[in-house]
């Protein structure tokens, strides 16, 4: 019974549990967002940008030089400056250049904000996975999407307000879309999509009593616990308890339909492609037009942009795996009138270096990388800021981690650094005492 879980205290203080709200309605947003929702596109790796989106000639003109720019610590010993054998061309309307290895998102460039200089702290995944997700190098901080469903909860009742799409079962990551210390009703939501029956992709959707016996328990223990909570006051746990088994309960029929992508059109799936990723970008769709606030896409599961051999194959593989699912989801979100409101956001945990490792790979770089956004209230077509002549550091404008999270809570009407809950004595935020919104990347 839910009212047993929820009678232990554990070593909170009184003044800490008086003080929590049990309730799990949201806090509301602080002014009038430009978005609703955010897909976040996870690079796990991370991509090189001069392969992409920051094109830099001066590689392949210094190819196998090591000049004092690049004379930066890494995680392991590089050597000379590795070229880049993939050209650009200009596209659209604003002329932001692209690589040729993505043809079909260079279609969609007119949407797209390019920041060029983004940085971050540490070049080792671990802490700096965390630091991209919850904007603490250590795993004890909430996700960004868990301060987003704490900030605004879901849009729709009957679907979690945070899901993680990542196929395999990559239990040594749960801990990027934890909700930490908040209430653990907005922890993110882990669906397994290698299998795209929602029966098997979901574990236990479907209870074994019919829907009709599932109310009358849910509302016997309500009751229950509404006498328990009546008689010790508010716990915190018991409620996130509460809200699961409601929002699991509601699942069994919502979720049928929204992860189940055979309901879409051969076209639509057809403009997504297949393979693992295509799919997660159309499950992205649907639940985007269902109310989903973030949605979080893992390519693949372990890090499959991390080259540090092979790295030019690698890259023109992994970038036709991802080229045609996020040009489609950019252009069906888009079509639907979904893109004003929906912030998407593409990148990795940092970048990689312009200088060689073991001959023909590139080791991780946090000095400079490269990220995108479109949608939500930013202005597409544009590239942001710049990183020196190799692409090594970021230079002018830069963006920092928690820049970059300061700005996509001011796109959901939040102020970054009022957004807090109070935790272990002091009030906590995604931003530390850091970050200011980027402004320039703005809608004016």
């Amino acid at each position: 019974m839910i009212k047993a879980l929820g009678g232990g205290i554990g070593g909170l203080a009184l003044a800490d549990l008086l003080a929590t709200k049990a309730s799990a309605a949201p806090i509301g947003s602080h002014f009038a967002p430009t978005a609703k929702r955010v897909i976040h596109l996870f690079m796990n790796g991370g991509p090189f940008g001069p392969d992409f989106l920051d094109p830099k000639p001066d590689l392949n003109r210094f190819a196998g030089q090591r000049p004092a720019e690049v004379d930066l610590r890494t995680e392991r010993q590089t050597h000379g400056l590795m070229a880049v054998p993939f050209r650009y061309r200009r596209h659209g309307q604003s002329g932001v250049e692209v690589s040729e290895l993505l043809p079909n998102l260079a279609r969609c460039i007119d949407d797209i904000c390019v920041i060029r200089s983004m940085h971050t702290d540490n070049p080792n995944h671990g802490p700096a996975l965390f630091l991209m997700n919850s904007g603490a190098v250590t795993p004890t901080r909430p996700s960004l999407g868990a301060w987003l469903s704490y900030g605004l909860g879901t849009e729709n009742a009957e679907l979690p307000a945070f899901v993680v799409l990542c196929p395999g079962r990559p239990v040594r990551f749960s801990e990027l879309w934890t909700s930490a210390f908040l209430p653990s009703e907005h922890q993110g939501t882990y669906i397994n999509h290698s299998d795209l029956d929602p029966q098997r992709m979901i574990p236990f959707l479907r209870g074994s009593a019919p829907l009709e016996t599932q109310r009358r328990q849910l509302d016997l223990m309500r009751r229950l616990n509404d006498e328990h909570r009546a008689e010790r006051g508010p716990d915190p746990a018991l409620e996130a308890r509460i809200q699961s088994m409601e929002t699991a309960y509601r699942m069994q029929t919502a979720a049928s339909d929204a992860f189940d992508i055979r309901h879409e059109p051969t076209r639509i799936r057809n403009q997504y492609g297949t393979g693992h990723f295509a799919n997660a970008c159309l499950l992205a769709r649907r639940l985007a037009e269902r109310g989903v606030r973030f949605t979080q896409i893992y390519y693949g599961n372990g890090q499959p942009w991390d080259t540090h051999t092979g790295h030019n194959d690698s890259v023109r593989r992994l970038a036709q795996d991802i080229d045609q699912p996020i040009s489609a989801l950019l252009t069906d979100l888009k079509r639907r009138g979904l893109l004003d409101e929906t912030l998407v956001i593409w990148g990795g945990e940092f970048g990689r270096t312009s200088t060689s490792e073991s001959g023909n790979g590139r080791d991780h770089n946090h000095w400079g990388f490269t990220m995108w956004l479109a949608g939500g209230g930013v202005q597409g077509g544009m590239t942001h800021g710049a990183s020196d002549a190799f692409g090594f550091r970021a230079l002018h404008d830069k963006v920092h981690i928690h820049d970059l999270h300061a700005t996509i809570l001011h796109l959901l009407g939040f102020d970054h650094e009022r957004l807090t809950y109070r935790h272990a004595g002091r009030d906590f935020r995604l931003t530390d005492v850091h970050g200011e919104v980027v402004t320039r990347i703005l809608k004016r």
